[in-house]
């Protein structure tokens, strides 16, 4: 599982939105070129990649790029026309450059380092299931009104969401769509609360409404499942409870059916518009967008995965839509002014490489406008695996941590939640931390229905509970050595943004 937002996710803060809005405000191609012709070389002896192709929105451009895609021998997969977005796949090896040539086209490049194959996440380590008979002891636990298992569930308490369901337990009219590996809705704690309407499978870019198609393939693709259940499972007598058990959810599978199981922008650039033209009011993104970890502006085929997502993401803010992300687990401080990339890209051969943060990106957790998420412990310490950094992060929720050991049953650190095949299992990441906060907003959405994507957001700060920076050096995994720097205050500091979400204070 190559990035799920257990692996790392990036938060956006003003700095940032103001760099990169300033950095794509204008994204010039070679505007001024011709556009090319069909007696254009069209070499097809390269790999077969696919491409973002990033232009105008009137119809008359993007008409007109469409031929200038086939005589550079693409061929067009979809085209969202309202924000100027066009898939294409070429096995042509100078396409990128003569496209990006074309008059019209503001950024294009390839999305992909490695050729097509026949869909990353940010959870930190292995999943561990919970036993049928494990389940049984837990069940015994389980005071009058809970759930079965929610004695295992610190990270509600934690946040007050037990509390909140009492009060508030979340619209119907509110839909939370979780872009991941796939959502398995046949889970009896899923079910109640799935929306298949509001569901696809967006792998390759071009979404697919059919019947079951965002179930994940496999119980391998269990990501999205275990995120969809922390943000709604049903208070039905039955296994766990999500952050908002009355709100919908549903499923938009990203990433690739294979073992990799890939995110690349493309499919994530299709999520973001379904989400947006079918009524979704929040998405989760516990992920980053592959095959670049961070994605430089100064690299043509970089900036146009950075470009082509943000756009997305902008028009689903512009309908409404609050796009919570994750931070990422790799402990970095994303307000640094250098971090190591030993990852990139993922989809072939990795080189190391020096970034800046504030000029490579993470997507899409550093984009304007997408709340950033942090991980917490059952200490309120931050996890020893959370990204972090000042005017970065947003808000922090519970993403379970090892070391961090609760008083439960189980005395598992980690988060408890939903698996494909009616199973349970613990997981800990960013990945786990973002479906909280995604769990918390669709609590304020459905008390405050008119709420925008901006006062949703300025409201998950206003409720939050921030510790403030720890007072002793931060050892997350207690070896004696400090792992990270808090920097900030009461308010806001690097290590929770504006603090901890807090369920029970939305719906009060």
């Amino acid at each position: 599982m190559a990035h799920l937002r257990s692996r790392r996710r990036l938060a956006l803060a003003v700095p940032v939105v103001l760099s990169l809005t300033a950095s794509l405000g204008f994204l010039p191609g070679a505007a001024s070129a011709a556009p090319l012709t069909a007696s254009a070389t069209t070499s097809a002896d390269g790999p077969n990649l696919a491409y973002v192709v990033n232009t105008r929105t009137d119809h008359r451009t993007i008409e007109s790029v469409e031929k200038a895609i086939s005589a550079a021998g693409g061929t067009v997969v979809i085209a969202y026309e309202k924000i100027g977005v066009i898939v294409v796949h070429s096995a042509n090896p100078d396409f990128g450059q003569r496209i990006r040539a074309v008059r019209g086209v503001q950024s294009a490049g390839a999305t992909r380092t490695a050729p097509l194959t026949a869909a990353g996440t940010t959870d930190e380590g292995a999943a561990q299931m919970l036993s049928a008979a494990e389940a049984a002891k837990v069940s015994r636990t389980a005071a009058a009104g809970e759930e079965p298992l929610e004695a295992d569930q610190w990270d509600l308490r934690a946040i007050g969401a037990d509390k909140a369901a009492k009060t508030n337990p979340g619209s119907k009219n509110v839909t939370v769509a979780v872009i991941d590996v796939g959502v398995d809705d046949t889970h009896p704690d899923i079910a109640p609360n799935f929306s298949p309407s509001q569901s696809a499978n967006c792998v390759g870019g071009k979404p697919d409404t059919t019947y079951g198609a965002w179930r994940p393939v496999d119980a391998d693709h269990y990501h999205g499942t275990h995120v969809a259940g922390e943000i709604a499972a049903a208070r039905n007598g039955i296994g766990v409870a999500g952050v908002a058990p009355g709100v919908k959810v549903s499923g938009i599978t990203v990433a690739e059916p294979d073992a990799s199981q890939l995110f690349y922008p493309e499919s994530v650039v299709c999520a973001f518009v379904f989400a947006a033209d079918h009524g979704v009011e929040i998405t989760n993104n516990s992920y980053y967008v592959d095959p670049w970890l961070y994605n430089c502006l100064d690299d043509p085929d970089q900036r146009a995965i950075v470009d082509a997502v943000n756009r997305a993401q902008l028009y689903a803010q512009r309908k409404g839509t609050l796009n919570v992300a994750a931070a990422g687990n790799s402990n970095d401080d994303l307000d640094s002014n250098a971090l190591v990339d030993a990852s990139s890209p993922d989809d072939s051969t990795a080189v190391t490489r020096t970034v800046d943060p504030h000029k490579c990106f993470d997507v899409p957790t550093q984009l304007p406008g997408v709340v950033t998420v942090a991980s917490t412990g059952v200490t309120g310490a931050k996890s020893y695996f959370s990204s972090y950094g000042k005017g970065i992060i947003d808000v922090a929720a519970p993403g379970g941590d090892k070391y961090q050991i609760p008083d439960t049953p189980s005395k598992n650190g980690r988060i408890l939640s939903t698996m494909p095949n009616n199973q349970y299992g613990f997981l800990q990441g960013t990945s786990m931390a973002t479906p909280h906060v995604a769990g918390v907003a669709a609590l304020l959405k459905s008390k405050y229905p008119w709420a925008s994507a901006a006062q949703l957001q300025a409201l998950l700060k206003a409720e939050a509970d921030n510790p403030g920076c720890p007072t002793a050096p931060y050892d997350g995994n207690g070896d004696g050595v400090v792992d990270a720097t808090c920097v900030g205050g009461k308010h806001v500091n690097g290590f929770y943004g504006a603090g901890i979400v807090n369920a029970l204070r939305a719906v009060k």
